[in-house]
């Protein structure tokens, strides 16, 4: 018989998530011969036989690869034969810079739980259970390419059980790299002040479900870092852990124990469920059923998430509370806390005990936050689960490293064409925050042997970002990218859209604009290759005070309001009780002291929150306007008089604010409906958007930034738009998106010199 051999090499992201235990089950069906090894781009395969075998090995290679694999190409050459009687999996050689594709941390399978709760099973409690199909991967990964030496598992060799489970090509463990058990692995222990000596083991995990049922707050360690944890019906722990962290009003995530507890908690729909069972686990926001004290003040979602680490599903079964709190173990907008003793000096005062396992974590991996909207994944914040995945693909050329924000900061890597984007690290208003950042960017770097001086640095265009000053210390020559722009362009590179023309909007709170000015409600024509013309945007307002204004609605409230007459009510007399900060910043705006030009469609919302009865200062960002949402759901539907909301003209190629908040402040005045007057402004803002898009009628609709967070304007912008409107899916509509889009930016600038 004729042998034939190829020389197959796989990309994407196929190295932890056991493609070559797939590939050489498959090679043994078709009765191939061969070998296959993890290389650096990502798995190389010489396998030979039969030439109809051959070809149905290739088929089955791309229909049947594991869940978990993401495949970006399948190149396969012809070679010759080297009389190989077996396949093999070999070891890796390195012999270049790497690309490959790191997988992002994944979900305990169902295999691993049966097996976790099977008294008769060897790895019975095992909180570090985990196969081919399931565990850390970004997490522990220390280098490429993904093997065993270069995990934080390198420091425990595999036992004689472990090691036999590794070698056999037949079990569910054969090439996983995180293998361990009892025998072999790290435990969790447990430290509390009143318990010494300290508790390892299983009952180290019973302790710490005790200590959450009584009341405690517990800081877990997690797979991507640590978390603070206390009993969400529990109002007085729940109190006490706001105070403690320093987080007024910024709702909790809860981890329930299973779907039924999820269901119970929050109405959920088909796409809710499935992301929520998703490998990738993410925190899910969906409206709530039950009221949960101090979890989410005045807010209509609850954000809840179920166990996705061994750890969990042996607490709950441990008689830990069926909800818990489980929130980022920091003080408020901080990074997550990921190494044992930074945990313990940096939560002293905030826990009462620490659960602590002893596998190192390689890199904080905060948890996604996303929602399901008409059956897609949206994401609020893209971390755990999906980091590092590529998001996009750009012209190849140099490397590109993007620096994001300040807010909500995320960074990219560009290597290859492949755009990946790293997990959420935080706002780098603060240190810990800023060094964090830098600590991604290096890690970036180095994980695929690249030098940060040999990028093209692409960063905010705001001369005073944090990010903008981390970006000239890298080395490398530097590109300021429009804040908008970048927005824009972050969801055409999540569609592939690179070179279509569109008419983009972007509206946010703050944005640095091409004439030194804040932005944060404009239109664009053009596209992510030839670039970017602003044709449009909301007419200017003075912001007094400049970026205090986004904590203080009234505040924000008195530039906007300034320009529309000296004929308004006093609204510092009921309904509307504005503070007497609302006089202050109206007399350093008539006075031009501290006040800056704004076009932010932000600073309007917190303007229309204000007049509708938000007259404090915020405590977290976006607040204001969020409450102005769940204010308006609280509305029926719209009176027939008000049906299209109020009046918002487009005029001049500016949406005019004036007479929208001259409508509401009249219908407040007669004591319309606060909840009634919140849905019409949010229909206002929806018809002028969409006079925005009457610009180049032919034309997709793109938009992106903060603002469209809001579900409800959004939903009222795709019933005015239909098809032609594109909103991210994999790239955070807030400022978490803005690296993707900058990298697609500046690749486009590199091509043109």
């Amino acid at each position: 018989m004729l042998r034939n051999a190829r020389v197959i090499r796989v990309r994407g992201t196929v190295q932890g998530v056991g493609f070559r235990p797939f590939t050489y089950r498959l090679a043994q069906r078709f009765a191939l011969g061969g070998w296959v090894l993890n290389a650096e781009a990502g798995v190389e395969i010489h396998v030979e036989g039969a030439a109809d075998a051959l070809a149905a090995f290739e088929r089955a290679l791309a229909a049947e690869a594991p869940r978990a694999a993401q495949i970006l190409a399948i190149e396969s050459t012809a070679a010759t034969p080297g009389g190989h009687a077996g396949f093999a999996i070999r070891e890796t050689q390195a012999r270049g810079v790497p690309t490959v594709r790191i997988a992002p941390d994944l979900a305990v399978c169902e295999a691993c739980l049966r097996e976790l709760f099977d008294p008769a099973d060897r790895r019975y409690r095992y909180p570090y259970i985990n196969c081919t199909d399931c565990g850390p991967r970004y997490s522990i990964v220390r280098g490429l390419p993904y093997d065993r030496p270069l995990t934080t598992m390198a420091a425990w060799p595999m036992c004689a059980g472990c090691r036999a489970e590794y070698d056999d090509p037949a079990d569910r463990r054969f090439h996983a790299q995180p293998i361990a058990c009892p025998a072999c692995g790290p435990l969790y222990v447990f430290e509390h002040a009143g318990l010494q000596p300290h508790v390892r083991g299983d009952a180290a995990i019973v302790a710490a479900a005790r200590a959450l049922a009584a009341g405690e707050i517990v800081a877990l360690k997690g797979v991507g870092g640590y978390h603070l944890a206390c009993d969400a019906r529990d109002a007085a722990a729940v109190e006490r852990l706001r105070a403690r962290k320093y987080r007024k009003e910024r709702p909790f995530a809860v981890m329930v124990a299973d779907l039924d507890a999820a269901a119970a908690l929050v109405d959920l729909d088909a796409g809710a469920r499935e992301l929520l069972t998703s490998a990738a686990r993410p925190i899910v926001l969906a409206p709530a059923r039950e009221a949960l004290p101090g979890i989410a003040p005045d807010n209509a979602e609850l954000g809840v998430m179920l166990p996705y680490a061994p750890l969990h599903a042996l607490l709950f079964a441990s008689g830990a509370p069926r909800a818990l709190v489980l929130t980022s173990a920091n003080r408020s907008s901080e990074p997550i806390a990921f190494e044992d003793a930074d945990a313990r000096a940096s939560l002293a005062g905030i826990a009462d005990a620490w659960l602590i396992g002893e596998r190192p974590i390689a890199r904080r991996v905060d948890d996604s936050v996303a929602r399901a909207e008409r059956g897609a994944a949206i994401m609020l914040r893209r971390s755990r689960g999906y980091a590092p995945q590529a998001v996009a693909r750009v012209p190849r050329g140099r490397p590109i490293l993007a620096v994001g924000g300040d807010l909500k900061s995320a960074v990219a890597l560009v290597v290859d064409g492949a755009v990946i984007a790293s997990q959420h690290i935080g706002d780098l208003v603060h240190l810990a925050a800023r060094n964090a950042c830098a600590a991604t960017l290096r890690d970036l770097c180095a994980t695929y042997e690249i030098e940060p001086a040999d990028c093209l640095i692409a960063h905010d265009a705001h001369p005073e970002y944090v990010s903008t000053l981390l970006a000239a210390e890298l080395g490398g020559p530097t590109l300021a990218v429009q804040h908008h722009r970048a927005h824009v362009a972050g969801v055409l590179a999540e569609r592939d859209a690179l070179e279509t023309d569109v008419l983009g909007i972007a509206c946010d709170g703050t944005g640095y604009g091409d004439d030194a000015t804040i932005w944060g409600g404009e239109c664009f024509r053009g596209s992510v290759a030839g670039g970017f013309v602003r044709i449009a945007h909301l007419r200017a307002a003075l912001l007094p005070g400049g970026d205090a204004a986004a904590r203080v609605p009234v505040q924000a409230a008195a530039g906007f309001l300034l320009a529309c007459g000296d004929d308004l009510a006093d609204l510092q007399a009921a309904p509307f009780g504005f503070p007497a900060v609302y006089r202050a910043a109206c007399e350093i705006g008539r006075r031009g002291v501290r006040s800056f030009t704004t076009t932010s469609l932000g600073r309007l919302f917190d303007t229309a929150a204000a007049l509708c009865g938000f007259t404090r200062e915020t405590t977290f960002e976006g607040q204001a306007a969020t409450w102005l949402e769940h204010l308006a759901r609280r509305a029926a539907e719209p009176q027939a008089s008000r049906a299209g909301g109020y009046p918002f003209p487009l005029e001049n190629g500016e949406l005019d604010y004036r007479p929208l908040l001259r409508a509401v402040i009249a219908d407040r005045a007669a004591g319309r409906d606060c909840a009634q007057v919140a849905r019409a402004f949010h229909a206002a803002v929806a018809d002028g958007l969409a006079a925005f898009a009457q610009l180049a009628p032919a034309l997709p609709v793109v938009v992106s930034g903060g603002v469209f967070q809001n579900r409800m304007l959004a939903g009222l912008l795709r019933e005015r738009l239909g098809e032609r409107l594109w909103l991210g899916a994999r790239v955070p509509a807030n400022d978490g998106g803005l690296c993707v889009g900058q990298a697609a930016l500046a690749a486009f600038a590199a091509q043109r010199g």
